[in-house]
């Protein structure tokens, strides 16, 4: 009888009583679900107009995930991950050349939408008419949060609801032996990205746990909730939020996680509270906690992809809470 020797990801397949460390991508659901949110999130929420048109865009990226088919990583790129506790696909320098069609047909989708601005119609064409090349860099920047321009901060949604349907498909298709504990754990193991926000999810052996949600591959990843998602800090982390309307009570449903060692905060959305919650979009639809949260000491910690004028007011500290 021939034995081996598991890897901890398998290990962690034959323990039925173990957290469940990764969660990958369901395109299929991920974004019809999403999108649902975002309308149900619309009501009555002074920036409604706007989450109806990024819900409009998340059916768009529905309709391009059914189309898009994206090549797995080599068996050398996931043995070099691992053994250097490094993220698999590194978002920046991995951008599949797919999400140029995944573009042109968001772009189709969204100028036959009535709920487009009509500010918006330049930054349609002039993506449109952009070359290759000229996207691809654009792409880079935008994934390592550089754009500063108004036209390329106008552009950027767009940009990232295309590489979203590609990155959140390969991610989809890996194993969870394939990926690695990455050093640090603030960080998708899978593309390197920073998270948009957590979420305290239910059902199963997920219920009660906290995962950390990727706001490039959308894959999402178990940390425990005592931790800081920025700086892994188990000292200080606090919860603020919003109070309801007409009551004296928190609404808990989306809360500010802040943390005393770095000064910055990160959402929680939680499941318990509202089972439809759903990390971006209730990111998303909480502006005004953001807004709230600007006249405090804590600073944002990572943009949410479909608004990256969320945070453009203040630099988050690094993870030792230096400035950044």
């Amino acid at each position: 009888m021939q034995t081996r020797i598991l890897q901890p990801g398998e290990i962690e397949t034959l323990d039925r009583t173990s957290p469940i460390r990764v969660r990958l991508p369901q395109p299929a659901s991920l974004f019809a679900d999403r999108a649902a949110r975002l309308l149900q999130r619309a009501e009555g929420n002074p920036i409604g107009d706007y989450l109806r048109f990024v819900a409009q865009l998340v059916k768009a990226q529905q309709q391009a995930a059914a189309a898009v088919q994206t090549a797995p990583p080599d068996a050398a790129a996931i043995a070099q991950a691992q053994e250097h506790s490094m993220p698999l696909l590194p978002a920046a320098s991995h951008v599949d050349p797919a999400w140029h069609g995944v573009l042109d047909g968001i772009l189709a989708a969204v100028r036959e939408s009535p709920a487009v601005p009509e500010a918006l119609a330049p930054v349609l064409a002039t993506l449109q008419a952009q070359s290759a090349a000229e996207r691809d860099t654009l792409a880079r920047r935008v994934l390592v949060g550089l754009v500063s321009e108004p036209e390329e901060l106008a552009a950027a949604p767009l940009v990232m609801a295309a590489l979203q349907v590609v990155f959140a498909d390969r991610a989809s298709r890996l194993s969870l032996a394939d990926i690695p504990y990455t050093d640090p754990a603030t960080v998708c193991p899978v593309c390197g990205t920073a998270p948009v926000a957590s979420v305290l999810r239910i059902g199963g052996r997920e219920a009660g746990l906290r995962y950390l949600h990727c706001g490039t591959c959308c894959t999402e990843w178990h940390m425990v909730r005592v931790k800081c998602t920025h700086c892994e800090s188990t000292k200080g982390v606090r919860y603020q939020g919003l109070q309801s309307e007409g009551s004296d009570q928190k609404d808990e449903v989306v809360l500010a996680e802040t943390c005393d060692a770095c000064h910055t905060y990160r959402k929680i959305a939680n499941q318990e509270k509202d089972p439809h919650a759903e990390p971006l979009a209730d990111d998303l639809a909480t502006l005004l906690l953001d807004l709230l949260m600007g006249e405090t000491d804590f600073a944002r910690a990572s943009t949410n992809p479909f608004l990256p004028l969320a945070d453009v007011d203040a630099t988050p500290p690094a993870a030792d809470g230096t400035a950044a």
